[in-house]
């Protein structure tokens, strides 16, 4: 009588095999996981916060002379711009813009400097905005009204773009924005009032 014998070196080769294919696939799965998380919540982008901290005008009030009426201007208006980064990477913004409008036209300007602020850190920039004569021309009959009822107000617009970089490759884009709307006082050029309010676009 044959007995016959099954060899099961062949499976027995096979099953460290497939536990090692399947730890490796788990692994994956748990890195996946894991970075998925930290994406959305972590690493998730946060919007930049601008707000006009300090703002103050400086210059002699503008002179009006009759019979004909002529205005001499001499106003400069200072800004500092605090940027707070939220995120738990840093944001790096390049050069900026300011803007100051009277009655919706744009009658000064001026760039903000570039810079990199740290994660989870603020930043404060600068910016210096002189009335330029020359851009008012279309608005002389305003300005006279305003100053003799004692009060003008002018408007600021600043944009600062930039990226937040989060483990040294992964990139998103930002552009925060300020906006502030000044009422100051004729002939003593101090501010009565000041209403800002920010935004930021990813």
């Amino acid at each position: 009588m044959t007995e016959t014998r099954t060899d099961n070196k062949p499976n027995k080769r096979k099953r460290p095999c497939l536990i090692a294919v399947g730890v490796f696939l788990f692994l994956i799965l748990l890195i996946f996981i894991i970075c998925l998380i930290l994406a959305l919540t972590v690493f998730k982008a946060k919007q930049p916060r601008t707000s006009v901290v300090s703002a103050s005008v400086d210059g002699v009030a503008p002179r009006l002379s009759f019979p004909a009426v002529k205005i001499e201007l001499n106003i400069t208006v200072d800004l500092v711009i605090l940027i707070e980064n939220r995120n738990h990477a840093s944001f790096k913004h390049g050069t900026g813009k300011s803007l100051l409008l009277y009655r919706g036209a744009q009658v000064g300007d001026a760039d903000l400097y570039p810079g990199d602020i740290p994660a989870r850190a603020n930043g404060t920039l600068p910016a210096r905005l002189t009335m330029q004569a020359d851009r008012l021309a279309s608005q002389m009959s305003n300005l006279v009204t305003d100053a003799l009822s004692g009060q003008f107000v002018i408007e600021t617009k600043s944009s600062i773009p930039g990226r937040i970089t989060f483990l040294g490759f992964i990139k998103k884009h930002a552009v925060a924005e300020s906006e502030c709307q000044l009422t100051i006082g004729f002939p003593n050029l101090k501010i009565k009032s000041q209403v800002c309010k920010s935004k930021t676009n990813l």
